[in-house]
């Protein structure tokens, strides 16, 4: 309960192999959490990464420790009291960077804490004061547990840490670079090949799918190519059609000129009935006026069926013009969506 994360981060962790010394042993098959703890206790500061229910890495800072980065994505410290080097693969440079400085800072928080001990301890007992002209051995606290007790180093215990030291600089100095990155690069790509295979196979599913749709807009679009032809037949005819009504009209217009003659010979002749009718030739005008109102009655019949037979002729010819616009309208835009259909298509078959 006195621990506290202060930073975490995911990489692949790795162990020096203690038979060889030159190769790097993976912790796990996949990415652990590597996390940043403070004792508040003890005043320590650990970094620990645990795996299922085994502690893969349980280490305590100490000033002289140094993490050293031996490639974009890959770094590595020596601990001397687990007496082994860890190593961590990460995904990207900047997730290597972040862990780094914050090494460097939990370093020195280490530096400050022991310290801070080493001054308690001389204030708490004077009868470890030692006079100035003579070296005093640097403290260390012990990290195994609250129970013991605090020991000092010795001159002997120098030149020990000191052997170990080189010796573990020299195991650093005798790892190969280049399988601790051959590692790292092939546990990211064994991810990165999962999620290739799963977009690859979405993406062949959606294949099908495509190639069913791009028939059916295919024949859609044929089908909308044929009616288009259609109707510029039927445009064609109404032309033709057009060049009927225009006589038609002339026609027609013939026809209202020869009611209206009709009309004012109607009149003249009602003006001169009378006279007719005085001069003894009323039955044969009046005959003559019968047989010209019919005659106007079957021009007016005639003048009605050419006005509706017009009117119907210029409502068709407006539909006509409107369907083939509508359909040549629609046609654009299936043409355009068959386009960009073919173009994903295209660059999916690139992608894979």
């Amino acid at each position: 309960m006195g621990e506290q994360p202060i930073f975490s981060t995911r990489a692949h962790v790795f162990q020096i192999d203690p038979a060889t010394k030159r190769n790097w042993i993976p912790a796990s098959k996949h990415a652990l959490t590597v996390s940043y703890f403070y004792d508040a206790t003890r005043s320590v500061y650990r970094i620990i990464s645990v795996g299922g229910t085994k502690a893969i890495i349980n280490s305590t800072i100490t000033p002289n420790m140094t993490f050293t980065k031996t490639s974009q994505k890959f770094g590595q410290w020596a601990d001397s009291r687990a007496n082994t080097v860890y190593g961590l693969g990460f995904a990207s440079e900047q997730h290597l960077s972040q862990f780094a400085e914050k090494f460097q800072e939990v370093k020195e928080a280490a530096r400050v804490a022991r310290e801070k001990c080493q001054d308690k301890t001389e204030l708490t007992n004077p009868a470890l004061s030692i006079p100035s002209h003579q070296v005093l051995p640097s403290p260390i606290i012990s990290s195994n547990g609250p129970g013991e007790d605090k020991l000092f180093r010795s001159q002997s215990a120098d030149v020990e840490s000191s052997t170990e030291k080189e010796r573990l600089k020299k195991m650093l100095s005798e790892g190969s670079v280049s399988e601790v990155q051959w590692e790292a690069e092939f546990f990211s790509l064994q991810d990165n090949n999962s999620k290739l295979v799963a977009a690859l196979h979405e993406a062949n599913a959606s294949v099908e799918q495509w190639k069913q749709q791009l028939a059916a807009y295919q024949e859609e679009t044929e089908a909308l190519r044929l009616r288009v032809a259609e109707l510029e037949a039927q445009g064609t005819h109404d032309s033709s059609s057009e060049n009927n009504k225009e006589e038609l009209s002339q026609t027609l217009e013939e026809l209202e000129l020869l009611v209206k003659a009709k009309d004012e010979e109607i009149q003249m002749l009602k003006s001169q009935r009378c006279r007719w009718e005085a001069e003894g030739e009323r039955e044969e005008t009046l005959q003559k006026l019968q047989e010209l109102e019919a005659r106007n009655a079957e021009l007016e019949q005639r003048l009605q069926l050419a006005e509706q037979s017009l009117a119907e002729s210029l409502a068709d010819r407006d539909r006509m013009h409107h369907e083939v616009a509508k359909a040549a309208e629609i046609m654009d835009v299936k043409i355009f969506e068959l386009s960009e259909l073919r173009q994903g298509l295209a660059k999916l078959v690139e992608s894979n």
